[in-house]
Order: structure tokens, then C-alpha cells, then sequence
């Protein structure tokens, strides 16, 4: 593309990509006639012009056209091509060879699991970085199979990994239509308005306690935020992996926001210390000091545990409420020997 884009006029550039005057905008670039070459524009900077963008000719030519090749993925909004991660073993705290080799696919929940402090975090961010043995425990990350080339890795747009940490406070000084129509603008959605919609909708859906369009994202509350960044992450990322810490601290219907990821396509880990998500999943890996202890494959038994155990979150959420709307705990509501 670099050889073909040298001779292309730029006003014949601005008519096809009307985005590509923000790159020229962006590097400090002026021009006034349109109707030269981008070579010719190229060739006409001066050295010291040059020194102040920190390119030379040729580099100038060859990041036009990386910049128009992401700006029409974005466009495109096709999301990576991914279909499964290999997690290849480190070491744990002490140095001890993580002896394993983990395959997960899109599509998959699986969960973390291990005491406070064991390494949960810390392979999350292995994989949010797709670790090439480049981090304290000395995992290697595959996509597809294979190691992932540098670009990928470090891409600013398109990541192939979405992180929900467990603190999602708002800071900026917009409302929450602002929010999300600036980043449905940033992927060049055609109909904002309606990405707006079904976004706040969702997230209203998972917080239990409504927010409107107009509702500033500092008054947010923090189940509020994440059930926001959530619907956010499966209705507008394309990143096909999406990594959540501790969700059942975020006051958000949980088992819902995973089946909605779920639905989209994502393969979900979840660092959690929740039996009931624990048990949602495809699988759970076990972190004891800082290494991968143990894979537990959901057995049928565990599997047919589930209802009993929603039955007694559900009481217990009950309960919660009950007592924030100034109620009295009766004897009866703690009695769990009717759960089935």
C-alpha cells in the first residue's frame, strides 16, 4: 500500500478517506494544494519541518498508510480474529515450575480461583498483556496457537483483551450519553443514538438501580460503573477476551453480566472468591502461591449444585435488600432448611 499511496494526489485521499487529514492535522502537516502527490507533498518538507514531527520522508508515507489501514478496520468493526489462548507454564513464588500448558476458547467462562493475595491479578495481567515470559512469573501467552507478533500485542485499537478492574470510579466530567457516544463515534458506528440506547439499557438491566442518559459518570455508583463498562465491553468492544477481578463486589447482577459476555462471543475469566460464579463456569483454575495449581473441569455433580446455590444467594441477596430498606430480620428468613 505504501508504493500506491506515495502517488496518489491528496485531494483524491481526503475524498476517499475523510478521515486522513487528522494524521496530517496530527504531525503538524500543512499544505495548500491539494492536488499534488503525496510524495510531492512529502519531498517538500524541510529538514527542521521534519525534526519537529520526529519522522523522515519515507516513514511519513509508511504511517499514512498504517493509520488508514486501522481507521478501516475500526470502520469495519470486524473484531480479531481469535479463537482459543494457550496459557504455557512459569514459575510460582518460590520458583517452582508451573508444569502445565492451558487451552481456552472464545466462548468459554472460566474462573479463578485461590486465597487473597495467591497470584489471581496477576494472571489476568499475563494474559492482558499476552506475557511472553517478559513478567515476574515467566508465563508465555499464545493466540491461535502461535506467539503473537509485536503490533498485536501493543495495538492501541482493537486489543484483543478488554480488563474490568475491580475499581471503576469515573473521574472525567461528562454525562454517560457522552461517554459511550464518544466511543461509539471512535468506531465509527452510523447509528450512535441507537448504540446510546441499548447500551444504557443493558447496563440498567444488570445495576438494578437505573441511571438516565444525562446522569453524570462521577455520580455513578460503583455497581453502576461496572455494569456500564460491561455493557460497554459486549456491545461496543470487539476485543474477543475479556478479563474481570472480583465482579461480585460490584453490587451487579452477575450470572447475567457473564451470560451476556457469553452471548457475544467472548471468552470471559473471572477472578473470583464467589462459589456461584466459581461453579458458572466451564472450568476454574486454582492459583495457590502465585502458580497454577490446578484445572477443575466442571463435574455433573457440581453442575447440578448450581440451583441450590443460586437459591441461597438469592435469599441472602433478599435478606441484604430487606435490611437496606430499614426491615427487621425475622427468624424465618435465615432459615435455609427449605432450599432445594
Amino acid at each position: 500500500m505504501v508504493n500506491d499511496l506515495a502517488a496518489v494526489r491528496i485531494n483524491e485521499l481526503l475524498d476517499k478517506y475523510s478521515y486522513a487529514g487528522d494524521f496530517f492535522v496530527a504531525n503538524g502537516i500543512n499544505f495548500s494544494d491539494t492536488d499534488q502527490t503525496i510524495e510531492a507533498l512529502v519531498s517538500s518538507l524541510r529538514d527542521e519541518e521534519l525534526d519537529d514531527i520526529g519522522l523522515d520522508q519515507e516513514r511519513i508515507i509508511s504511517d499514512l498508510a498504517d493509520f488508514l489501514e486501522r481507521m478501516e478496520r475500526l470502520k469495519s468493526g470486524s473484531a480479531p480474529d481469535v479463537s482459543s489462548i494457550s496459557i504455557l507454564g512459569g514459575s510460582d513464588k518460590a520458583g517452582e515450575p508451573e508444569s502445565i500448558t492451558l487451552e481456552l476458547k472464545v466462548g468459554e467462562v472460566v474462573a479463578v480461583v485461590g486465597p487473597t493475595g495467591s497470584g489471581k491479578s496477576r494472571l489476568l495481567a499475563d494474559i492482558e498483556c499476552l506475557a511472553q515470559r517478559d513478567t515476574p512469573t515467566g508465563r508465555q501467552i499464545l493466540v491461535n496457537g502461535a506467539v503473537p507478533d509485536r503490533s498485536r500485542r501493543f495495538a492501541i485499537e482493537n486489543k484483543l483483551v478488554a480488563q474490568l478492574s475491580q475499581n471503576m470510579n469515573f473521574v472525567v466530567d461528562l454525562s454517560v450519553e457522552e461517554f459511550v457516544g464518544l466511543h461509539a463515534e471512535s468506531r465509527m458506528l452510523t447509528d450512535v443514538d441507537g448504540a446510546i440506547d441499548e447500551i444504557i439499557s443493558c447496563a440498567n438491566e444488570l445495576a438494578g438501580e437505573e441511571f438516565a442518559r444525562s446522569t453524570p459518570l462521577t455520580q455513578l455508583s460503583g455497581g453502576q460503573s461496572r455494569a456500564l463498562m460491561i455493557a460497554d465491553t459486549a456491545l461496543l468492544s470487539v476485543s474477543p477476551i475479556v478479563l474481570i477481578d472480583e465482579i461480585e463486589n460490584a453490587g451487579i447482577d452477575r450470572r447475567k453480566a457473564v451470560q451476556f459476555l457469553v452471548k457475544k462471543e467472548k471468552l470471559v475469566l473471572i477472578s473470583t472468591h464467589d462459589p456461584v460464579l466459581a461453579l458458572a463456569g466451564d472450568k476454574r483454575i486454582v492459583i495457590r502461591n502465585g502458580g497454577i495449581g490446578e484445572v477443575i473441569v466442571m463435574s455433573d455433580e457440581e453442575k447440578a449444585l448450581i440451583d441450590v446455590l443460586e437459591d441461597v444467594d438469592k435469599r441472602m441477596a433478599d435478606i441484604r435488600n430487606h435490611i437496606r430498606k430499614g426491615g427487621i430480620v425475622e427468624k424465618t428468613m435465615v432459615d435455609f432448611s427449605s432450599t432445594r
